[in-house]
């Protein structure tokens, strides 16, 4: 019979080798158990994802790594889900951020990373996609509450939409409520000072360790 300390290091190591498989035996282990869901996520499943990730930030794995890591903790997630809310669980919220790729910009590798890790964190993720308008940025800030928006931009043409998007978040009102973070291969510190944005980071670990920092400034 397994311990509820080696279940959460089956879950972890789960994912950290990519394995949905092993993810799912292990959420239905915890299950059985009676093991809380939402500690399951928290101590075993995103554990592995955040090993991932730094390892990925080291040059130590690669995105395809990290993407299936990612896949790992839904495969277990989806398995706990129904308890969490049987049992009208909730995981830990760290807060809403909304992310996605400036207007003209199609390019959404890293974007797709900080999310993954963002929602490892346990930030809630809306993820907006790429070529995202300024307004949409806004709007979903405003709908979902969001604390944090983040703005990635690959291409030096696009990133004056981080500023534009900037501007349309204080056209809205929206400004003052939320915490604004820009990153991508064409973006620098210098840039997102300029722009008057809350931070800047050019890895994803480092992007999620300032998402938290700021949600508790």
């Amino acid at each position: 019979m397994n311990s509820k300390s080696e279940v959460m290091v089956q879950l972890r190591r789960a994912v950290e080798d990519f394995s949905s498989e092993r993810a799912i035996a292990a959420a239905e282990s915890a299950l059985s158990m009676g093991i809380d869901p939402v500690e399951a996520i928290e101590n075993g499943l995103s554990r592995g994802v955040e090993e991932v990730g730094k390892k990925f930030a080291d040059g130590e794995a690669f995105l395809p790594e990290l993407i299936m890591a990612g896949e790992a903790m839904k495969a277990g997630v989806e398995v706990l889900r129904p308890a969490m809310l049987q049992r009208n669980l909730q995981r830990k919220n760290t807060g809403t951020l909304v992310i996605g790729t400036v207007r003209g910009d199609i390019h959404d590798i890293g974007k797709n990373i900080v999310a993954i890790i963002s929602e490892a964190a346990g930030f809630r993720v809306i993820d907006l996609g790429t070529d995202v308008a300024p307004e949409q940025f806004a709007d979903r800030a405003r709908e979902s509450m969001a604390k944090i928006v983040a703005m990635s931009a690959l291409l030096t043409v696009t990133t004056p939409e981080q500023k534009n998007s900037i501007d349309a978040l204080s056209k809205k009102g929206m400004r003052k409520n939320v915490k604004v973070v820009v990153g991508g291969a064409a973006v620098t510190s210098n840039w997102a000072r300029e722009i008057g944005a809350d931070g800047y980071s050019d890895n994803a670990v480092e992007a999620v360790e300032l998402f938290k920092r700021l949600v508790i400034t």
